[in-house]
């Protein structure tokens, strides 16, 4: 017999899941509290960023039955709930939205739902990634530094190198200065490639014509 669990989640501690177990029950299913995963959290946390519902997903099993009320308890936006439940129906779990009819979302008229669903996804990740290169675009043209800070200044990399030149250890000046020895060894061979490709320069400019 297939178990009924049930994942009920309000924003803020001033509201209750009261309402929402409510409703379930009376769509005709049968919880059983052990079964009632609720939780505190922003619909702005992907769904595997809720604490409630990862354990949730670590109890479920292939046959046991999920139910919630929309579509927003599965994920944050429509990307992040069609990767649920394609979790989901993966593992041969069975996924009920009551604000869809009751349907079950990994059936044959709930994967034509969630055909729906994967269009608007695909929609929101061509939008995504067009304002992510807009913004890289206009970030390049104001001159903005794009990507993560370097972890040393220039002025510490040349310190570094002095260093490096004076005997000291990476291992020691990892530690001076707070960073990784790839880090401080990543340093040291860029300037042995730059060295390298101006030697190469001048043995090409020195060939006769």
């Amino acid at each position: 017999m297939s178990r009924i669990f049930a994942y009920v989640r309000v924003s803020t501690l001033e509201q209750t899941t009261e309402n929402q177990l409510g409703e379930i029950r009376a769509a005709g299913f049968d919880l059983q509290a052990r079964r009632v995963v609720s939780e505190t959290v922003s619909g702005s946390h992907t769904a595997m960023e809720r604490p409630g519902f990862a354990k949730l997903i670590d109890r479920l099993e292939a046959g046991d039955v999920l139910v919630v009320t929309k579509l927003d308890r599965l994920g944050r936006n429509a990307m992040d709930v069609r990767r649920t439940v394609d979790h989901l129906a993966e593992n041969g779990i069975r996924v009920h939205c009551l604000a869809l009819g009751g349907v079950d979302l990994t059936s044959a008229a709930g994967r034509m739902t969630m055909g729906v669903i994967n269009a608007v996804a695909e929609f929101e990740r061509d939008l995504l990634i067009e304002r992510t290169h807009a913004g890289l675009k206009r970030a390049r043209e104001e001159g903005k530094a794009i990507g993560r800070p370097p972890l040393l200044s220039d002025q510490k990399k040349r310190e570094v190198l002095a260093k490096l030149d004076g005997g000291m250890s990476i291992a020691r000046l990892a530690r001076d200065y707070g960073v990784s020895r790839i880090t401080i060894a990543r340093i040291r061979d860029a300037r042995a490639k730059l060295e390298g490709a101006d030697t190469e320069k001048e043995g090409a400019d020195a060939d006769p014509a």
